[in-house]
């Protein structure tokens, strides 16, 4: 499986020339999403949930679909009828070729004022992958690549570092990390890859990797 890191917190997975997109937000490049044969949706936040993109995407291939959480999907089904699929923690689906089991089901706490949104995460092809979006969720079953939301106004480098300990992942690639500068990169990556206890990893925009 081929997985390119866009920016911030979207991914591509290319497998068998099947094309599976993660999270094309707003921090993410405007053709994101161009040429999916399915993508996913983890919550409705506009970084991670940008209706261009997915409206682009849909349009430019009749044959496209969407897999996400109810807050999003009454938001296109209208527009895309019987291309929108809604999940929820615990099912199973097949998306583009790719096998999908959805985990969790709550935005993490960003402060105690503000209400908590749904959010899920996807655990593609048997553990070879797992987004969590916006959640420090750990799936039942042993992960082999894990996308690291590294930072956000929700968490802190302590909290990123132990969800990594508690996962245990053969490696973590860096997403949700718009935010984060430059400056302040090599801290995370020193600490992380040393404290987090698994091979830890930073693509850039437009890099990609075999996993």
């Amino acid at each position: 499986m081929k997985l390119t890191k866009m920016s911030h917190a979207c991914v591509r997975l290319e497998k068998e020339g099947r094309t599976l997109v993660i999270d094309p937000g707003g921090f993410s490049e405007q053709d994101a999403a161009a040429g999916a044969d399915a993508i996913l949706v983890t919550h409705e936040h506009p970084d991670h949930f940008d209706e261009g993109r997915l409206r682009a995407a849909l349009e430019a291939n009749p044959a496209a679909e969407i897999w996400t959480l109810r807050s999003v999907a009454d938001q296109i089904t209208a527009a895309f009828p019987g291309r929108v699929h809604t999940v929820g923690h615990g099912d199973t689906f097949s998306a583009a070729g790719f096998d999908v089991r959805v985990h969790g089901e709550l935005h993490a706490v960003i402060h105690p004022d503000i209400p908590r949104i749904t959010n899920v995460g996807y655990l593609v092809d048997g553990g070879k992958v797992f987004h969590p979006g916006d959640a420090l969720t750990v799936p039942e079953q042993q992960v082999e690549t894990l996308l690291l939301p590294v930072m956000a106004p929700w968490s802190k480098i302590a909290e990123v570092i132990d969800y990594v300990r508690e996962v245990k992942p053969q490696r973590a690639y860096d997403v949700h990390d718009a935010l984060l500068t430059d400056l302040a990169r090599p801290i995370y990556d020193r600490q992380i890859g040393t404290l987090g206890g698994t091979d830890h990893q930073r693509l850039t925009p437009g890099a990609s990797a075999q996993v």
